[in-house]
């Protein structure tokens, strides 16, 4: 009788061992991991920690030089910059829907950028290369573009409030 019941321990714990390998190789959720100290992985996402339609994360602070990649985790999404919101003689960038997309930042500055099907509810973030030297530049031209937000209209100040605690 002792030998079945190991038998079944023995079960239910490759049971569990199977679960959680399935969980951990399926969820999307899972940061992925960057190929070095200079690249960095941005999540296009349907849902995140911060609600329907999100880039995790979505403030980021990085060197001057280092790539972001634009990882598309769910389909549908892509990674625009804004237009009037990145510093000045800074390269804008527009990426193909549901495709993975790499950007190299050579300028200083804070860039905003969205998910162009998804602005409208706030799928956007920002990114602050080296010192912030365009801050004031861009937080007076965001009018505009906000108006263009009908839902989650409170996330870019959240975004602004975490990009300064980083």
């Amino acid at each position: 009788m002792h030998a079945c019941r190991a038998k079944i321990v023995v079960f239910q714990l490759l049971v569990q061992v199977i679960r959680f390998l399935l969980v951990k190789t399926a969820s999307p959720s899972e940061p992925a991991a960057s190929g070095s100290e200079n690249e960095h992985i941005v999540k296009m996402l349907n849902a995140g920690a911060d609600g329907v339609m999100v880039f995790e994360p979505a403030a980021l602070k990085i060197k001057k030089g280092d790539t972001v990649i634009f990882k598309s985790v769910d389909p549908g999404h892509n990674s625009v910059s804004a237009p009037n919101l990145i510093p000045s003689g800074a390269t804008p960038w527009e990426s193909i829907q549901g495709q993975d997309f790499s950007v190299t930042f050579d300028t200083e500055g804070v860039y905003v950028y969205q998910c162009t099907p998804h602005l409208v509810m706030a799928m956007i973030g920002l990114i602050q290369v080296g010192e912030a030297t365009n801050l004031a530049e861009i937080k007076s031209n965001l009018g505009p573009f906000q108006s263009l937000i009908a839902l989650n209209q409170d996330r870019l100040d959240k975004y602004f409030s975490q990009l300064e605690s980083l």
